[in-house]
């Protein structure tokens, strides 16, 4: 037992004493830092210090002797350290202030500055997509207000401004006149990388095509015949940035390509998969290029012409396609343009980009005084593969409790429900999950009200468990990687 003891004293104290010089080493970054985020940063930069190294060992050494194993301390790290080297006799000149209570707090009040309060008997705020088909639909969005919805999404990708406008003025009306608030978020519609079919399937809109044949990717079709199966993806730049190798997925996933041939600037795939119906590939389907480099703008022309009405309009921005602390600065120098009075930016993480760069974007995010991250789990899967999703949705939560920044839980919640009226025990297993989130976004579908039930009754039951799961804490690549970065910058 003593030996145990001597073991985790070692390493607790190494860690301790780290994590006690972050505002003397970091100090010129906490500079940057908004005064609302100054503690947070600190704290975060802690968390990965943590992070960068396998504890496991410890961990397991702190529960056999019934102490904390670190788990379930992402908000107030530094200060869980100290109380555990206390209860095996250490002491300590100064306290940490940062303690569970504070930076509970201090996520619970940034959720309420984003989101609004969570509505009556719901542990977390409500997320609603809204487009025009709701125009004629007063009552329902009387009935969503009453059953949950605390922010409205509307997705600038569709509809226009005069659209937008009726539905906000919609939303504002049945809100003052139920009594029941109710935020507004617009998402930036981002580049739209898209299949336009250029040759073969044009006219139909939708072409067969099945694994093992080979198609290309081209900007103009230039040079192709009419039988040829040739797709546009929308954007200049992502043909050329292909490499031979790199894989392709076309419609969420569901065709699997790889790059074989490139050709006077164009690719030619094969076609690993094709699991959609009829194997179909059809226009207008969303194309991710996982393993590419692409030089796309984050903030594109139509966004920009949004901005405006968006500004005036909004209580929130989803940012769309950020990948990088760059794309951050330059949305908000274009929103300081228009007006000093901005709403907050809501980062929505959906490419490997942003996930290898998400502690320099949430750093980012802190020089601002309010942020928040949507982690946006259809592209990402699709990003990362599917068999990661669930590694990299909880690495995402723990990084974003540690900064004590708001997250929403995005994409495909209770999906079957929404659509047939009926959930899968998978799903209802998956929004145990959505509801740890501070908000939980659900999209448009013919059985909204039926999806609000559940994830309430859902919410609450979770909600009484929450602290039942001991994690263990591996390397996390990121956080390694990131602090390298950042003390190479630092001694240069």
């Amino acid at each position: 037992m003593n030996q145990d003891l001597d073991e985790i004293r070692e390493g607790l104290i190494k860690l301790e004493s780290e994590m006690s010089h972050v505002d003397q080493v970091y100090e010129e970054l906490l500079k940057t830092i908004h005064p609302n985020h100054k503690s947070s940063a600190e704290n975060f930069l802690k968390y990965l210090i943590l992070r960068k190294t396998d504890i496991q060992h410890l961990q397991l050494l702190l529960h056999k002797n019934g102490l904390s194993s670190l788990a379930s301390s992402e908000s107030h790290i530094h200060r869980q350290i100290q109380v555990t080297l206390e209860r095996i006799g250490q002491d300590f000149l100064e306290n940490q202030k940062g303690t569970i209570e504070s930076g509970q707090s201090k996520i619970k009040n940034a959720s309420k500055e984003l989101f609004g309060k969570p509505q009556i008997g719901w542990p977390s705020s409500v997320m609603v997509t809204i487009d025009s088909a709701f125009l004629g639909e007063r009552k329902l969005i009387r009935k969503l207000l009453e059953k949950g919805m605390g922010i409205a999404r509307i997705n600038c990708a569709h509809d226009d401004e005069k659209k937008w406008e009726k539905i906000i003025e919609l939303i504002r009306e049945e809100s003052e006149q139920s009594g029941i608030s109710c935020k507004i978020h617009m998402d930036l519609a981002g580049p739209k990388i898209r299949t336009n079919l250029l040759k073969k399937g044009k006219e139909k809109g939708r072409v067969k095509c099945k694994t093992g044949d080979k198609i290309w990717l081209s900007d103009s079709g230039k040079g192709f015949s009419e039988n040829d199966i040739v797709i546009s993806p929308n954007e200049k730049g992502v043909v050329q940035a292909l490499k031979i190798g790199d894989l392709v997925f076309i419609d969420d996933g569901l065709i699997e390509a790889k790059v074989e041939k490139l050709e006077d600037g164009n690719a030619q795939l094969l076609i690993l998969r094709n699991s959609s119906k009829k194997s179909r590939l059809k226009a207008e389907k969303g194309i991710n290029f996982p393993d590419s480099v692409l030089s796309i703008p984050a903030l594109t022309e139509f966004d920009r012409e949004c901005l405006p009405f968006v500004m005036k309009h909004a209580d929130t921005v989803g940012f769309s396609f950020v990948q990088r602390p760059r794309d951050l600065q330059l949305l908000r120098n274009e929103m300081e343009k228009i007006s000093t009075v901005t709403p907050a930016i809501i980062l929505k993480i959906e490419t490997k980009d942003a996930v290898n760069h998400l502690p320099e974007l949430l750093l980012e995010g802190m020089k601002s005084p309010w942020f928040g991250v949507m982690i946006a789990r259809g592209d990402l899967a699709v990003e990362i593969g599917f068999e990661r999703m669930v590694e990299i949705q909880e690495e995402i939560t723990w990084l974003c409790e540690a900064a004590h920044v708001p997250t929403i839980w995005a994409t495909q919640v209770l999906e079957n429900l929404h659509k047939s009226g009926v959930a899968s025990r998978a799903e209802i297993t998956d929004a145990g999950h959505a509801v740890m989130a501070e908000c939980v976004m659900i999209n448009k579908g013919d059985h909204t009200l039926e999806v609000l039930n559940s994830l309430k009754e859902i919410a609450i039951r979770t909600h009484s468990l929450k602290m039942k799961n001991r994690l263990t804490f591996r390397p996390l690549r990121i956080a390694g990687e990131f602090l390298n970065q950042l003390d190479q910058s630092l001694n240069h």
